[in-house]
């Protein structure tokens, strides 16, 4: 027979523990000391079992029928209710620090250094203050939301987000590894303030390309961070690959720089050829590094490279803002004129190291076309002579010339009215008689480098410059490196 809540309120104690039945193994139990309790009996794998639903009247007669009913439930899936209520009770002692330091601790091989570094962060300085302590199971979606919203107050909305897309990685971990059943992040989409997408600034127009690069070759600061700045124009490898460069990487006779996968942000290896441009720049950098293994070392110390945001500081002393040129603006450039330019957009993508979105396409194609990449960064290097030599020659006043007069001793002056190019070698010539974004810029660069062919590749960027010392991104980078510098 059913139990009812009369019944219940007035079983007396009895010498002995009994017992009150309300069907399908769930008791009711009643101690001598007048202790009430809900248990249910069951049969699992042949074994006869209880487990402890709660104690009356805390857990009332309703309520202890929707546990009887939850138990009979996983009973019903082959699961054992007495172990699986020891489980959840094991989970409450598991903390969201715990699996969120167990989840950072196995993507040590997965992320990169930096990508893990920016974990950390997130993570110590938004997460743990907020539900780091909480157990993992009692965490809920608006617990989640409580937190994120504390991040979008100060203004960092983008940050939210990333916070977000992290604790529900660890989350989905934490399912994966059985420790709890539910992401609350998932029941947050939308309930964020929403984030306006910025890409990073870079210049695209060729003209002011070429002050941009005449504004680096003028650069006082120290030396290293002038060949950051004319590396990150000539390679247009992302920041952090320039940043943490080994010199170990490089192979100057092969004219190569291979980025090992692990230091990548799609983990494969990347490939960048290098012009002579690029290796003049290289070379110079020689007599800077010292004891450091990195290729661009902190001026403070050998023992590690330079910071992040050097060559945009660099760039914001050179005056541009942060909307108008940033490190990662670099790639910019280069993706929006070699397209300009005409060059098969597949090329330059593997040059990015952009990922085929087309996965299948991508599982099929591991050609590396080393051969058109390396035909490419050398005409673009050359690009990038011509736009620097046009735009010093914007930037300079015509030369006044000393004459003599045939009739007089005095020396006079004239202004030179020779066009710039009447002073250089024919390549420079011909090449500036093209303006971007024409295609015949290309095939200029190539008829120019056969018609050098004998004089050697190393001396292209001296002839386009007109003789003398190399010019543009093969100049000195300056004095030896100072400490102080």
């Amino acid at each position: 027979m059913a139990l009812t809540d009369t019944t219940l309120r007035n079983a007396r104690p009895r010498e002995k523990p009994f017992r009150l039945n309300d069907g399908k193994g769930l008791l009711f139990v009643v101690n001598p000391n007048g202790a009430k309790y809900w248990r249910y009996r069951y049969e699992y794998h042949g074994r006869e079992n209880m487990v402890s639903l709660g104690v009356y009247p805390a857990v009332s007669l309703v309520r202890a029928r929707e546990l009887h009913a939850a138990a009979r439930k996983l009973l019903a899936q082959d699961i054992d209710p007495a172990r699986d209520k020891a489980a959840k009770a094991e989970g409450r002692k598991i903390s969201f620090r715990d699996i969120a330091e167990e989840w950072l601790h196995l993507q040590r091989s997965r992320l990169t250094t930096s990508t893990q570094k920016k974990a950390r962060w997130m993570l110590d300085t938004f997460v743990y203050p907020e539900i780091g302590a909480r157990p993992l199971v009692d965490i809920k979606a608006p617990d989640v939301l409580a937190m994120l919203r504390l991040i979008e107050t100060k203004g960092f909305n983008e940050t939210a987000k990333r916070v977000k897309q992290r604790c529900s990685q660890i989350f989905r971990y934490a399912i994966a590894t059985g420790r709890t059943e539910n992401d609350p992040t998932v029941a947050l989409r939308g309930a964020l303030a929403p984030v306006i997408s910025k890409n990073h600034a870079g210049i695209t127009e060729p003209a002011k390309i070429g002050e941009l690069l005449y504004a680096i070759d003028g650069y006082t600061g120290h030396p290293v961070v002038k060949a950051a700045m004319k590396l990150s124009a000539l390679t247009f490898v992302r920041p952090g690959e320039l940043k943490n460069a080994l010199w170990a990487e490089f192979d100057l006779g092969r004219r190569e720089w291979r980025i090992s996968a692990e230091r990548m942000k799609m983990r494969e290896e990347h490939i960048v050829p290098l012009s002579p441009q690029a290796v003049a720049v290289l070379t110079e950098l020689l007599s800077y590094r010292g004891d450091s293994h990195y290729l661009l070392p902190s001026v403070w110390s050998d023992r590690r490279p330079i910071s992040e945001n050097t060559v945009n500081l660099a760039l914001r002393r050179l005056g541009y803002s942060n909307d108008q040129m940033t490190a990662h603006g670099f790639r910019t450039t280069a993706s929006t004129q070699l397209n300009e330019l005409g060059y098969p957009p597949d090329i330059i993508e593997l040059q990015l190291a952009h990922r085929d979105r087309n996965k299948v396409r991508a599982s099929y194609n591991k050609a590396l076309k080393l051969d058109e990449r390396s035909r490419m960064m050398c005409e673009w290097a050359d690009y990038l002579d011509q736009l620097r030599i046009e735009a010093s020659s914007r930037s300079q006043p015509a030369r006044a010339v000393i004459t003599t007069d045939q009739n007089s001793t005095a020396p006079q002056q004239r202004r030179d009215s020779r066009s710039p190019t009447e002073d250089r070698t024919p390549i420079a010539a011909a090449v500036e008689s093209i303006k971007p974004p024409a295609l015949q810029v290309r095939l200029s660069g190539q008829r120019a480098r056969a018609h050098s062919h004998d004089q050697g590749s190393a001396n292209r960027a001296h002839k386009l410059a007109g003789g003398g010392a190399p010019r543009s991104l093969v100049q000195p980078l300056g004095a030896k490196r100072s400490r102080h510098g």
